[in-house]
């Protein structure tokens, strides 16, 4: 029985086209492969950016409310004041967890500066030179009740007593004989944002990463937290009222603030936010053509080049502080 089989050149033909379908696939596999790792390290950056505004917003949005306080400034006469916390956060004149009521300065709730050195703010340590700094105190937006049988307040915690008239700061579980019935209660929160960078292990091998960091005022000291990896630098616009109309008719960077505008609760009515945001690892196989980045449009404002893989993107976003000017809350 006679049997056929293929030619060479039916086999050459065969392979050929078999090469050219394997190819095909391979390249839309490769191209899948590169085009999903890019997305999701687009979708990291996108993710960081957006929680690292809204964690900071959170807080920048409560400074100048003060229950029912509503004197303009804290003294010896309206206010029963805490002793500095250990390793507190502060800089200049009644800057630092709660008001120094023997200084002829006001409060100040809100403050910021650029770093320059290996120590700022006497709390904290090696922060990426040239970026921002922003402190921040306030109430957070939860009144507790504090009665007998259902007292909010817990020890080592700090907490803020308004009446309309006079204000204590206090820590630990308060009681109920000590308060007024017309007053109200809140938790008391000093925060200090800033960036650093930070070393971790990924796969057996240690890599370095800038990340956005906080001081948080706990009981009696001031702790070190990790808010978002890939923070790599950050910077503030505060939007000021000048002429006492509750509108923004001026817009300053840090170099340009006054120790009177810090002082002043009621005259800075918005801040701006710019976050340059850095991928956790280099990307070998892209050429980034364009890696200057610009942080504002002021004439302050701060371009950075890079010549690196790593993936960047700027986030942008303007805070209304609720409670300056004519926003101030009542409750």
């Amino acid at each position: 029985m006679k049997q056929a089989g293929f030619t060479l050149v039916e086999m050459m033909i065969s392979l050929f086209i078999g090469g050219l379908i394997l190819g095909g696939v391979m390249f839309t596999y490769i191209g899948m492969k590169v085009t999903t790792k890019d997305t999701m390290t687009i979708g990291e950056l996108q993710e960081s950016g957006r929680l690292a505004i809204n964690i900071m917003q959170r807080d920048i949005e409560q400074v100048g409310f003060w229950g029912t306080f509503y004197d303009d400034s804290f003294t010896a006469i309206n206010t029963t004041t805490l002793a500095s916390p250990t390793g507190d956060c502060s800089e200049g004149d009644n800057n630092g967890s709660f008001p120094n009521l023997a200084s002829s300065s006001n409060f100040k709730g809100l403050f910021a500066k650029v770093a320059v050195d290996s120590s700022e703010l006497s709390c904290i340590n090696n922060p990426l030179a040239g970026t921002d700094i922003l402190q921040v105190k306030f109430l957070q937006g939860r009144q507790l009740q504090v009665e007998a049988g259902a007292n909010q307040t817990q020890s080592d915690e700090n907490y803020f007593i308004a009446e309309q008239e006079s204000a204590r700061f206090v820590r630990g579980v308060i009681d109920p004989a000590t308060v007024n019935l017309n007053a109200s209660i809140w938790p008391y929160s000093h925060h200090s944002y800033y960036i650093s960078e930070q070393t971790y292990t990924v796969n057996n091998k240690s890599i370095t990463v800038p990340a956005l960091m906080r001081k948080r005022l706990v009981g009696n000291s001031m702790t070190t937290e990790t808010i978002m990896e890939g923070v790599e630098n950050m910077r503030f616009v505060f939007g000021l009222d000048t002429t006492s109309d509750s509108r923004v008719d001026t817009y300053r960077s840090i170099d340009d603030m006054s120790i009177a505008q810090w002082e002043n609760q009621k005259g800075v009515l918005t801040v701006q936010v710019f976050l340059l945001i850095r991928a956790l690892q280099p990307d070998p196989g892209i050429s980034i053509k364009n890696q200057t980045y610009i942080l504002g449009e002021d004439a302050n404002s701060r371009t950075l080049t890079f010549s690196d893989n790593f993936r960047r993107t700027v986030f942008t976003t303007t805070i209304r502080l609720n409670n300056a000017g004519s926003n101030l809350w009542r409750i």
